[in-house]
């Protein structure tokens, strides 16, 4: 496809048939496609054959863009040649005094290689189109390019304008003077042809940038793997690529190395650093029957994993399935531009035809500047910016969010978060750390809890065991000398002290081998140490503060935007975290349906709310709000209620998200306006002769590639 009337085309052909829902994207050159289960595969590729264009299904999720490096390359090549031949020509056109004897015999030997070849991709795909009885943006170009050649060359050899000695000057746009002679055009085909060539090569480098973000998403992933097991429960040792791992196979995966796909732990305990995908900066403790996640690294020991989703089925691609589904819609007012470049096309070639046929017989121009403007108005007229308007934007800003870890529905995301009142957000891992640290330590002896509990947690890689290390050493304690420390992955500790067995973990852990633990509440998270003969006490542990939740929240406040707090923990734990944050409304103790209710009342107060949650449990919230976003629901992105994932659970980026996504609004927005403005003006120019064939090529290049370089500022966007 080439321009907005090949989109629309073929968008159009797809929703003909009977229970098909389809959304074709320029930019991207891709489709989106709902059908009933009466049609197949090769029912929508013939729909689209008919059209007069190719396609195929993607199988592999991340783009190979090799067609799209090889046409750009086309395109350069061709640019280069035909620019090189088209600067003699336009400087011999232009300037009388140059025109030695024969001269436009030369500019036209330099002319047919750029008209015919470098031109070959406007008239293939005319041709093409043609053939199937729709016209496209390059049918104009073509038969502005043919038409101008065409008419040199009839001049040339029956116009008088191939005698030696002929001379041709331009004064101005339009006021051509041929000296009794039939102007000839060689100079119009060749600048439309070169213009346009460097249009679409830029262009076409642009898209493959805007592009990057979806590639380097989706090469996130282990390449290869280390098979143990086949699925029918042959053994097997080899390493194959990730890519031919079938359910039910178990693969081996050690220390810092990425699991290569989902799966379920048969076998080994380790953590899990999850980062890359749901950004949780805490790594994850998993065991036998645990589910792991593509593309996240084992921090310590090995594992064994059972697959159960490979290939597009996995978390990792069904993210890069939600990041191109939003690349691929559209908002309501590019709908309305492409219903206006599918009749575009047609409605030019009736203007052009109109126009030819008023300057000879109502005006009485001569049939050169008649041919002039005819020529002028096929080739300014511009439908290219109208289909690229949107789909080069939010190409862009959606791959620059997703830099961010952030994931957006679609298009229409991006207009829910305008005018916001009120974000709800949740506490645990939204506003608070994950990371834990000591906030109490409590004695039932004299001896020091905290130096028994660094000492035997020291041999341990457990988040709960880290943060007390690491409290100990802020404290100025000295870890005690244990030995013969054994873990129970999960649940607690043993080790010997003095000769004398002691254990660390829950409560639970410590009744269960005979510790004698007083009648105690577990005050929030603890974790305590004693022996057979006495209870020592326990170092309670607490969530921090984001420090980016305080630099979010002022923004929030800035903008006129509420925070406010809706969880399921006490009112005590979430007020104290509140008043920290300056948040005054909370809502806490809240169950699932509880949210729903929430958001239906701000609702019902005229706000306009975002909802902030896990996308899972907060389901119905979510659907209810006018903006929703889902934190760190990585595992969950294919069926997410929400119009915004937020892969990486920092609540800094929500701001972030809310400047991208006005941004890439505004410039859809100056895209659109730039290219309805551009045609209203344009064509009336072209039809009252105002403007040259030559200059319309130049305005024509030059209003795609200001939509694309408008949106390619976005990359920078913060």
């Amino acid at each position: 496809m080439t321009c907005a009337s090949c989109s629309a085309r073929v968008e159009k052909k797809l929703n003909k048939v009977d229970g098909v829902n389809a959304v074709v994207n320029l930019a991207t050159e891709r489709a989106h496609v709902e059908y009933p289960p009466h049609l197949t595969e090769a029912d929508l590729i013939a729909t689209v054959e008919k059209a007069g264009y190719g396609a195929s299904i993607i199988h592999d999720q991340v783009p190979d863009n090799s067609d799209s490096i090889a046409r750009s390359a086309d395109l350069r090549r061709r640019f280069i040649v035909s620019a090189i031949l088209s600067i003699p020509i336009i400087f011999l056109s232009m300037i009388p005094a140059w025109q030695f004897a024969g001269w436009q015999w030369v500019i036209t030997t330099l002319g047919i290689p750029v008209a015919f070849w470098g031109g070959w991709p406007f008239h293939k795909a005319a041709f093409a189109a043609g053939r199937h009885g729709a016209s496209t943006m390059d049918t104009l170009v073509s038969i502005g390019v043919l038409t101008s050649m065409g008419w040199s060359l009839w001049a040339l050899f029956f116009g008088g304008a191939g005698e030696i000695g002929y001379t041709m000057s331009m004064s101005g746009l339009l006021s051509l003077d041929a000296h009794g002679h039939t102007h000839i055009y060689v100079e119009s085909a060749a600048m439309i042809v070169t213009f346009l060539l460097l249009g679409r090569w830029l262009e076409s480098r642009s898209r493959r940038r805007a592009g990057d973000a979806l590639r380097l998403l989706l090469s996130t992933g282990a390449p290869s793997a280390q098979l143990v097991q086949r699925a029918d429960g042959s053994e097997a040792d080899e390493t194959i690529p990730a890519a031919e791992l079938a359910v039910g196979d178990i693969f081996a995966v050690h220390t810092g190395q990425k699991i290569p796909t989902d799966g379920i732990v048969v076998s080994g305990t380790s953590a899990v650093d999850a980062s890359l995908i749901t950004g949780e900066s805490t790594p994850i403790d998993v065991r036998d029957g645990d589910p792991v996640i593509g593309a996240t690294i084992l921090t310590n020991g090995s594992l064994r994993i059972r697959a159960t989703r490979v290939g597009s089925d996995t978390t990792l691609a069904q993210m890069g399935k939600l990041l191109e589904q939003a690349q691929v819609g559209k908002a309501p007012i590019q709908r309305l531009a492409d219903q206006i470049a599918s009749v575009f096309v047609p409605g030019v070639l009736l203007i052009a035809l109109a126009t030819l046929l008023v300057r000879i017989f109502v005006f009485d121009n001569s049939l050169d500047m008649a041919l002039s403007s005819a020529i002028t108005v096929l080739v300014v007229a511009c439908p290219c910016a109208l289909g690229l308007a949107t789909p080069t934007a939010l190409l862009v800003g959606s791959g620059r969010l997703s830099q961010h870890g952030v994931l957006i529905s679609g298009p229409e995301a991006l207009e829910n978060a305008h005018s916001l009142d009120a974000i709800a957000l949740d506490k645990t891992g939204t506003l608070t750390t994950g990371e834990l640290a000591i906030v109490d330590v409590v004695n039932h002896t004299t001896t020091d809890t905290l130096a028994i509990l660094a000492g035997i947690e020291a041999h341990s890689n457990h988040p709960l065991a880290r943060a007390l290390v690491s409290g100990a050493q802020q404290r100025g304690v000295e870890p005690a000398t244990v030995t013969d420390v054994r873990e129970e992955a999960g649940r607690g500790l043993s080790a010997r002290l003095n000769g004398e067995q002691i254990y660390a973990g829950s409560f639970a852990w410590l009744r269960e081998n005979q510790v004698p633990v007083p009648p105690l509440d577990e005050p929030g998270t603890i974790v305590a140490c004693g022996s057979h003969n006495e209870f020592y006490g326990y170092a309670v542990l607490s969530d921090t503060i984001r420090t980016d939740a305080i630099e979010a929240l002022t923004w929030l406040h800035e903008q006129g935007i509420e925070p406010m707090m809706i969880t399921g923990d006490n009112l005590a734990s979430a007020t104290t975290i509140a008043n920290q944050l300056g948040i005054t409304t909370v809502h806490a103790n809240v169950l699932p349906e509880d949210k729903y209710a929430i958001i239906t009342q701000l609702h019902a107060q005229g706000k306009k709310v975002a909802m902030v949650g896990d996308g899972i449990n907060d389901a119905a919230a979510l659907a209810a709000a006018d903006l929703s976003i889902a934190m760190g629901s990585g595992t969950d992105v294919a069926q997410a209620s929400a119009d915004v994932t937020i892969v990486e659970s920092r609540i800094n980026v929500i701001p972030k998200m809310l400047r991208i996504g006005h941004k890439t609004l505004r410039i859809i927005k100056e895209n659109l306006a730039w290219a309805f403005g551009y045609n209203l003006i344009a064509i009336p120019l072209a039809v009252f002769g105002i403007i040259a064939p030559g200059l319309a090529a130049i305005a024509m290049a030059s209003s795609s590639v200001i939509v694309v370089a408008n949106s390619l500022r976005l990359r920078n966007a913060q």
